[in-house]
């Protein structure tokens, strides 16, 4: 008996040979997901970490500042005025704590906009403004500008206020 090589189908042997040829001559097709998982991963991580810290408020006196002053409108704007006494003006005419509502919607309901300047005295309690601004906003006005001075501080550095100075 003789030991002898027996050859396989010629195509076995040409379709493994091409198998390896073309595994090492071509890009790879799959791609790697790991890194930006890991990425995700850290991104996810510092945000979760962060996020309570931007909801902490931190109690502070508010300064003034300055503004710049709102385009005109072709309505004359509804003005409401908290005088330092702690009465309430809606234009010019005063009104009592308790009407303030009724006589918001009564206004509301004859103007188109529903836009409304407040007003405040430097010396009200920010509580009374924040309360008489939830009181328009029951009565109809949900766009509430807040009135102030142009001649306060400025924080860019092109000017100083009287104020700033020693």
């Amino acid at each position: 008996m003789g030991a002898g090589v027996i050859k396989g189908s010629g195509g076995a042997n040409r379709r493994g040979r091409d198998r390896r040829r073309q595994g090492k001559s071509s890009a790879m097709s799959e791609i790697n997901i790991t890194p930006m998982v890991d990425v995700m991963l850290v991104l996810l991580i510092i945000f979760m970490v962060a996020a309570p810290l931007l909801t902490v408020g931190v109690p502070v006196e508010l300064p003034k500042t300055a503004a710049q002053a709102l385009p005109t409108e072709q309505e004359e704007p509804l003005t409401v005025t908290l005088t330092a006494d702690g009465l309430i003006f809606i234009q010019t005419t005063e009104t009592a704590e308790g009407d303030l509502i009724a006589k918001l919607r009564a206004v509301a309901a004859e103007r188109s906009s529903d836009k409304v300047f407040l007003r405040a005295d430097g010396a009200i309690p920010y509580a009374r403004v924040v309360q008489v601004m939830g009181a328009l906003n029951a009565g109809g006005f949900s766009n509430i500008g807040l009135v102030t001075d142009t001649d306060g501080p400025r924080f860019d550095g092109a000017g100083a206020s009287e104020d700033s100075g020693g």
